[in-house]
């Protein structure tokens, strides 16, 4: 039976889990795991992402993120390609370094996100990389020597755990501290990483299951609410075309949808297919082939677009927030925008200017 897509829902808890091709390593060496942590440092905040707790092992590592702006997709697929070529070429090698597919659960965030944090910081210690608690605490391939003030980790929400502690950093650093210890004896968790079932058991109540799903761990009503809201995103998907896609997008950014189609030198329609193939391929679910025949390019064209519209949707993502709501299936935009830099030349800009002021 087909594994069901990711959920992928940016402002909600999700545990991610990244092993090995075949489980072997994907940390040799301290300058691997350096180069994956300033990768990773970088990709939170470009993203606005928020991590809470991580940890890397020899052969796979644990993240657990709350995304913001963006989809946890990208932030993977940058993360793991560029680490991956990185390594290959360091080490001589070629081929897949990860499983096929990161693991990733949707988590409810009451009361579930001090248990994940507690079971992601103990990952080493449960794998022996540790021999202790006083080790864990200085160990530095963990978000728990972050949290302990032993280590610095640019994009760790530290604040964000501390606080549920205490008032003050002492005081949440000694109670978060005791919280793990009360942990130790626990050892493993399946519930928090088995599969949907497994971890719906703790949800029974007058002997009757709630709604559970494999790819979240939360409550029955939180499994619905998610539910819901991926078949509103499925229905949206299969009711709005590449046609309409490229007419709403060009009308947003004040362009000829005709001249947008066509291929061109001019910096404003290039960043316009951009955009509109990676809203296509990333948002909408749409393959690249299909991008190829509305746009007229080829598929090296379509790729070359779509990095350039993820990057510079990156770059700004206000002009995102503002763009994302431009995909309702409604037929009437009303959101008008500002005259923002993809407008590079001050003709264009004039242009654009006298647009939106109603003159020709």
């Amino acid at each position: 039976m087909p594994r069901a897509a990711r959920l992928d829902i940016p402002g909600v808890l999700q545990h991610v889990i990244i092993r090995g091709i075949e489980r072997r390593a994907i940390f040799l060496d301290d300058e691997d795991r350096t180069r994956f942590l300033e990768r990773l440092s970088s990709l939170l905040g470009k993203t606005g992402t928020h991590c809470y707790a991580w940890a890397l092992l020899p052969n796979h590592c644990h993240l657990l993120l709350i995304t913001t702006t963006g989809h946890l997709s990208t932030l993977m697929r940058r993360l793991l390609t560029g680490y991956a070529v990185v390594f290959n070429r360091k080490y001589r090698r070629s081929g897949h370094l990860f499983q096929n597919r990161y693991k990733s659960i949707v988590c409810e965030e009451e009361p579930y996100l001090l248990e994940l944090v507690r079971y992601i910081h103990l990952n080493p210690l449960r794998a022996r990389l540790v021999a202790n608690l006083d080790e864990l605490n200085k160990f530095p391939w963990c978000g728990h020597g972050v949290l302990m003030g032993h280590r610095r980790f640019d994009g760790q929400a530290t604040e964000g755990i501390l606080d549920r502690f205490g008032n003050s950093i002492r005081d949440g650093r000694r109670n978060y501290l005791k919280f793990i210890a009360d942990g130790i004896p626990v050892g493993r968790r399946d519930d928090l990483v088995g599969g949907g079932f497994r971890r719906s058991q703790d949800l029974c109540t007058d002997g009757e299951y709630e709604q559970f799903d494999e790819r979240i761990l939360g409550s029955g009503s939180f499994v619905e609410s998610l539910k819901v809201e991926e078949r509103l995103r499925d229905r949206f998907r299969t009711r709005l075309s590449l046609s309409d896609l490229i007419e709403r997008i060009a009308l947003f950014l004040q362009l000829q949808p005709e001249r947008v189609k066509r291929p061109g030198k001019s910096r404003a329609h290039a960043e316009a297919r951009g955009i509109i193939s990676y809203l296509a391929v990333r948002e909408l679910g749409y393959k690249g082939k299909e991008v190829c025949r509305e746009l007229c390019l080829g598929p090296s064209g379509v790729s070359k677009a779509l990095r350039r519209g993820e990057v510079f949707l990156l770059n700004y993502p206000e002009l995102r927030s503002k763009l994302v709501p431009t995909l309702s299936i409604s037929p009437e935009i009303s959101i008008v925008m500002k005259p923002n830099t993809f407008l590079t030349t001050s003709r264009e800009r004039k242009t654009y200017q006298m647009r939106l002021e109603g003159r020709k």
